[in-house]
């Protein structure tokens, strides 16, 4: 589109004020990935310490022990999930239809509110509650942040500037596991679990402020709002101009047109969110499991009460475990960043979806099962639990940080967040399916047949990738969506 208004945008070299976008931007994703793990270090630490402590906490443990604990550890684990699916919808509605400066800014409070909040419950509906609104702000910044990033982003660095935003998630994991391991070490149980929730309002808290002086997009204040002048005053925030002198708007019309239009772009966007969620949460929830044949569990194998001091080093050691394989996805999100602009986003995707496949059958294979349960390997532990670690590594160095890139370059200006949070709604749906499923399928058909079936949905994400996702590689933006461009004389 060499006659588009942004071209001078498209061509910028990279600049402070990206960087500045991104950090501002990808706190969100910091404290998303933060809080969403430090919630199974609080859940172990409510459990190990009942069990192997004698500590009941009033209000809390009550509830995990008694005979609908099966019950209240699920809606614990997926309140935040449940709640992110509608903030991810809402604000993606919103986003198109009153701007996104207009939403930008109420996420990052959610999210603050709410993780100091939960540092304060009283009891476990109450931690519940703040969850769900931290929740809530989780999902709200999933389509504004990204869309946002990529309606500022230069063409050649777009792909690992949107990535970058969401990368923030691996470096939330290791703070997550970070401050469990430190605060279940110094802190007796029942103060530990608090400040594993509070810090988490930490990140966020510091880009409130930034997120206000963000400017409107150039995209959305040209395309969408009519007006001129504001899109070059965003422009000019990059330090370059825009070419529209005239009454330049998106032709795109209604609804209908859109879903008409992209329908099979949106079925492969949220599709294979959908499937990589259920294999990413589906594998978190059950990677303990995984790990005990190769490590063992640090506590007794039966229930005693321990000394202080011997529960939280045993604690300490049970959360780092537990976080062993996120440690491993870690460089896969900046492998992704490194080479999302040279490979481009659909072979990456694909990639990581018959990979993932791969290392789920090898991995199932090798198990020796009785029942449900693992007794061993017929290859050494160690090398097993390698080779699951990888999977880690190629869902963030594949679908997991492609689903998030994509959907903020294949959609129209009038329906980008739109798209996005739809696409965003899809997978937060598969991560509270597996959430919820993957105890009681652990239970009944064991990790091996689970295995097999993350494998099989591995092979149909790599079908609908390869399909209906289109490659919006080193392409201006409105080429890449398709964006029709209407100019009133």
């Amino acid at each position: 589109m060499s006659n588009s208004p942004f071209k001078n945008m498209d061509s910028l070299k990279l600049t402070f004020n990206h960087i500045k976008i991104w950090y501002t931007a990808g706190m969100g994703f910091f404290t998303d990935a933060y809080d969403l793990l430090v919630i199974s270090f609080i859940l172990a630490t409510f459990n190990d310490a009942y069990k192997y402590y004698g500590m009941s906490m009033p209000g809390f443990t009550n509830y995990l022990i008694g005979p609908n604990s099966a019950f209240w550890t699920g809606l614990l684990g997926s309140s935040a999930i449940i709640t992110a699916v509608l903030g991810e919808l809402i604000f993606g509605f919103l986003g198109d239809k009153l701007g996104r400066k207009a939403v930008y800014g109420i996420e990052a409070p959610l999210l603050t509110i709410g993780a100091l909040l939960s540092a304060f419950a009283w009891n476990l509906p109450s931690l519940i509650f703040f969850r769900s609104i931290l929740g809530l702000g989780i999902g709200g910044d999933y389509p504004i942040s990204a869309t946002i990033m990529s309606e500022y982003a230069n063409v050649k660095d777009r792909g690992k500037l949107v990535a970058l935003v969401f990368a923030n998630q691996g470096i939330g994991s290791v703070a997550a596991l970070a401050v469990g391991v430190i605060s279940a070490t110094i802190f007796p149980p029942d103060i530990a679990w608090r400040v594993m929730a509070g810090v988490g309002a930490i990140p966020a808290a510091t880009v409130i402020y930034l997120r206000r002086k963000v400017p409107e997009t150039p995209r959305y204040s040209l395309l969408v709002k009519g007006s001129t002048e504001e899109a070059k005053k965003a422009a000019k925030y990059l330090g370059t101009d825009i070419e529209a002198n005239s009454n330049v708007r998106s032709g795109h019309k209604g609804v209908n047109e859109f879903l008409s239009t992209y329908w099979p772009v949106l079925i492969g966007t949220a599709g294979s969110w959908f499937l990589i969620d259920i294999a990413l949460y589906g594998t978190g929830v059950y990677s303990s499991s995984a790990l005990a044949p190769v490590f063992g569990s640090p506590f007794p194998s039966h229930a005693t009460t321990l000394s202080l001091g011997e529960f939280q080093s045993d604690l300490a050691k049970a959360l780092f475990l537990g976080g062993v394989p996120f440690l491993a996805g870690l460089p896969g999100y900046f492998t992704a960043v490194a080479l999302l602009d040279k490979l481009g986003r659909k072979l990456i995707q694909l990639q990581g979806f018959i990979v993932l496949a791969i290392i789920y059958v090898v991995v199932a294979s090798v198990m020796v099962v009785k029942g449900t349960k693992v007794e061993g390997f017929t290859i050494a532990p160690t090398l097993a639990f390698i080779i699951y670690s990888l999977s880690f590594y190629f869902i963030d160095f594949g679908a997991n940080t492609t689903t998030f890139v994509i959907p903020a370059e294949v959609y129209p200006t009038k329906f980008r967040t739109t798209g996005h949070g739809i696409s965003a709604a899809s997978g937060k749906f598969g991560a509270a399916i597996a959430t919820y499923l993957f105890p009681s399928l652990l239970a009944a058909i064991g990790i091996k047949e689970i295995l097999i079936m993350l494998a099989i949905l591995s092979v149909i994400g790599a079908i609908l990738t390869y399909a209906l996702i289109p490659e919006p590689k080193l392409k201006p933006l409105e080429e890449a969506s398709r964006e029709k461009i209407e100019v009133s004389q």
